[in-house]
């Protein structure tokens, strides 16, 4: 009985199978996706080169200060100890502290992810500023706040695409019927 109920309904199962693929294909080989899907891929490749320059090259040196002793990874402060920790010692190292299961504040961390994070943003603003330099086109776009309706817009626009406002003023002039 299931038998014949499959190849009753095999046709129409088919033709939504191609309908659906046909459809995700459509949409995979869209222009946008692609240019999306290469974007997030250099993306990634460069956040791997930033985090390296700032772990790698940035970091170090700043850990030969004389109040910081160690890798900026490692330092973290114990708010609860452990149910295994020996009293009067301490956690040499924050993997540790977490298979005693004290409760850490891994403050260092949070600094190298704030270095990598402001590192990740100046490289972006110099490659599209040396990008405008050299093209003359401007990847960074200068916004205003319409004065009708507060939106941002750019700031050489001349009509508010928000509010359909004109921004040179024409609506402010007083005209005459006549």
């Amino acid at each position: 009985m299931s038998e014949e109920r499959l190849f009753e309904h095999a046709p129409s199962v088919i033709r939504k199978v191609k309908t659906v693929w046909s459809d995700f294909i459509d949409f995979v080989a869209s222009e946008n996706v692609l240019q999306v899907a290469v974007g997030l891929i250099i993306a990634n490749g460069f956040t791997k080169v930033v985090n390296s320059l700032v772990s790698d090259i940035l970091l170090p040196p700043v850990a030969l200060l004389p109040f910081i002793n160690r890798n900026f990874e490692e330092k973290f402060v114990v708010l609860r100890k452990g149910p295994h920790a020996a009293p009067g010692h301490g956690y040499n190292t924050l993997e540790q502290a977490a298979a005693d299961g004290a409760v850490v504040l891994a403050y260092g961390e949070f600094i190298t992810n704030v270095t990598n994070f402001l590192a990740l943003g100046i490289f972006l603003y110099l490659i599209a500023r040396s990008y405008a330099f050299f093209t003359k086109q401007t990847i960074i776009k200068h916004t205003v706040k319409c004065a009708y309706c507060r939106k941002y817009i750019p700031q050489n626009a001349k009509r508010c695409f928000n509010c359909t406002t004109w921004l040179d003023g024409r609506e402010d002039r007083e005209t005459s019927a006549l």
